[in-house]
């Protein structure tokens, strides 16, 4: 009866909770002693990291649907033996291959290099197909480099081995797959991701997201919840899609069901999903790399990012506005019920964003040990609530939850969003050593040089379309790595303030996310809304003009990246009446009639550029007083005249948004993303 009791609980699921546990602990366990280091950290958890990557994707699916299930079991059992090799072999012989054997690797070194490079190829080629074809470009570009005609000097350099290929990736440790961007991967962003478990685990996301349902009390502000429900789970979240896979499943019905387009519902949501890579004090995985490049503590760039992200909320805001006036008809909604324990976690929520802030603004704490620390009185806090409503007030709201099962998902949640993350930064540190070795850094930012020394303003639009090509087809984190190592050197060179450039090549990265033709997050929304990808893309990409007008505003008002604090509030008012100012010369209305209409908002949009990019610094602030008095009084002739004469177009009436079955692959995908 015991056999067959144990037997029961043998299972994929279980055996995930429990790796789970032993990473979670091990990563807690380091952030409190930080024994051994980050490198030593990286050694023995990234296989780890691999085994719940392999066992969250079989759990989903069959790794080779079109192989049968014996081989599919066959090849998960090999790759977590290999993974499970690799840690057994870091775990006796780290110190001699760290410290010793540099240069002078033993055959079984370099086989078990081998092993974790091939696995960690596998891995991405069935979770991120594009980096893993640009990653074996890169590795037959490093074999063969001498292929090239030495008079096209740009591409040829004299190439290397493939044994060099494999110990730079691995066991040199400085670079690949345990080098910066890994080791990176499993402490600051681990800690910090350590609150997205928590809320996760407890559903305070949701719980806050129908608190914030309560400031909507008619159906044209029925879309701004979208955009304070992901502003607010962007404080934790630091990606786009996730917010979409956890906001967008109740706002967008919602906002169907209240009579929103489906389309429109898709692309607000997606738009506002998209501040989740802007706003603090989560910005996204490029935000933690962009203060290990600049050298600084990570609250520098969260200083500077909340001025970023008041301006894209508040700009996304004022065009959302103006398109609900436009396409809605007015009316009241009824007060939702939300129970009184979804507003105490929601309070616990904010009050954790706000300690964590506390922690790093007022009382100088280091990130790493500031972030458990709010982890941690955050799921004490939430643990303490679970009781009392659930024993004590015996709340019907908790009927069906467990203690156990909270802290289970929280436990999973962040050992699958960590471990994602570390399989991309991985990767991505395999491709920045391919690209060192063969020297394609130094020669692109030649180039760039070359350019820029004829013309900055060309140089920069010459980077820009770098960046877009590579946002195309890499996720937000390897655009960003990408532009920072190849981008930022040679803007640097030519006097352009390192803040400015790194800003510039992170806001590009957050651009590339939505471009054409791909971008998760819009499709997440436009899945769940039953709406067409394209269509989705195309109207939240001129809602989220903001992301591209500050990735260029940033050269002209540059006290909102260079001066922290109350230095860049000048800057920021200026950069939001500008945006603000161009998203009513796109979506307002004026004038019933449409030429004097055209007219005065191509004066709209005049202005509100010169804002933006004049660079008199006097006279950018007569262009915004203007700006902003026109704003105040072309919404108010906007509410006038822009609302439907008529009843709503066929478009309102299109399919309802996708039931939760249907969207149980795309939101598992992106709950797992950051940045």
């Amino acid at each position: 009866m015991l056999i067959a009791r144990l037997k029961s609980h043998v299972n994929i699921g279980n055996l995930i909770f429990a790796v789970s546990l032993f990473f979670v602990a091990w990563l807690v366990w380091y952030f409190y002693t930080g024994l051994g280091g980050a490198l030593q950290l990286a050694a023995r958890l990234i296989p780890i990291a691999l085994i719940l990557q392999i066992l969250f994707m079989f759990q989903r699916e069959p790794l080779y649907p079109r192989l049968p299930a014996k081989a599919n079991y066959a090849l998960v059992v090999l790759y977590l033996g290999i993974a499970l090799y690799a840690f057994g072999y870091f775990l006796s012989e780290y110190e001699r291959i760290a410290i010793y054997s540099q240069g002078t690797f033993t055959q079984q070194d370099y086989i078990v290099g081998l092993l974790m490079f091939l696995l960690v190829m596998e891995l991405t080629r069935l979770a991120h197909p594009v980096l893993f074809w640009v990653n074996v470009v890169m590795i037959v570009y490093t074999l063969y480099g001498h292929v090239f005609p030495r008079s096209l000097d740009f591409f040829w350099h004299p190439g290397t081995t493939f044994e060099r290929v494999v110990t730079s990736s691995t066991v040199e440790f400085s670079t690949g797959i345990y080098g910066t961007y890994g080791q990176l991967a499993l402490t600051l962003i681990a800690a910090f991701l350590l609150l997205a478990g928590v809320a996760n685990g407890f559903n305070a996301q949701h719980a806050m997201i129908n608190v914030v349902r309560l400031v909507a009390r008619s159906r044209r502000l029925m879309p701004q919840t979208a955009v304070l429900g992901s502003s607010a789970i962007g404080l934790i979240s630091g990606s786009g899609s996730a917010n979409a896979a956890v906001v967008g499943t109740i706002t967008i019905p919602l906002m169907v069901r209240y009579g929103v387009p489906p389309t429109f519902a898709a692309a607000v949501e997606t738009s506002a999903s998209m501040g989740g890579l802007i706003l603090p004090p989560m910005m996204g995985a490029a935000a933690f790399l962009m203060a290990e490049f600049l050298g600084v503590p990570y609250w520098d760039v969260v200083l500077r990012g909340f001025g970023f992200g008041f301006i894209y909320y508040f700009s996304i805001g004022v065009a959302i506005y103006l398109l609900s006036v436009r396409l809605m008809p007015t009316g009241r909604i009824d007060k939702p019920q939300v129970p009184l324990y979804e507003k105490v976690t929601t309070s616990i929520f904010f009050g954790a964003v706000a300690y964590l802030i506390y922690l790093l603004g007022f009382v100088g704490r280091g990130e790493l040990r500031a972030a458990v620390d709010t982890g941690v009185l955050m799921l004490a806090a939430l643990i303490a609530v679970f009781l009392w409503f659930k024993y004590r007030r015996k709340d019907p709201f908790l009927k069906g939850e467990s203690l156990f099962a909270s802290l289970r998902r929280a436990i999973e949640t962040h050992a699958e969003m960590t471990s994602y993350l570390t399989l991309l930064l991985a990767t991505l540190g395999i491709m920045i050593g391919l690209f060192t070795v063969t020297g394609f850094i130094n020669r692109m930012g030649a180039m760039l040089l070359d350019i820029g020394s004829w013309n900055i303003v060309a140089m920069v639009l010459m980077a820009f379309i770098f960046g877009w090509l590579l946002g195309t087809g890499l996720p937000p984190t390897a655009t960003y790595i990408v532009g920072a190592v190849i981008i930022v050197p040679p803007m640097t060179k030519l006097g352009i303030d390192p803040w400015v450039a790194h800003f510039f090549v992170f806001f590009l990265s957050v651009w590339g996310e939505l471009s054409p033709p791909t971008s998760l997050t819009a499709a997440v929304a436009a899945r769940i809304a039953n709406a067409s990808f394209m269509r989705t893309m195309w109207e939240a990409l001129k809602i989220c003009l903001p992301i591209t007008l500050m990735t260029f505003a940033i050269f002209t008002r540059s006290d909102m990246a260079v001066k922290p604090g109350w230095g860049q509030v000048g800057d920021i008012v200026l950069v939001t009446a500008g945006t603000c100012g161009v998203a009513f010369a796109m979506f307002g209305r004026c004038f019933e009639n449409s030429m004097g209409d055209a007219v005065a908002r191509i004066l709209f949009a005049v202005i509100a550029f010169a804002t933006l990019f004049h660079p008199d610094d006097r006279l950018v602030w007569w262009t915004a007083a203007v700006t902003l008095g026109a704003l105040i009084w072309g919404i108010q002739r906007h509410n006038r005249i822009a609302p439907p004469k008529d009843a709503p177009a066929p478009e309102f009436v299109e399919t309802a948004a996708a039931g939760p079955t249907d969207l149980d692959e795309v939101v598992a995908q992106a709950r797992r993303d950051i940045g």
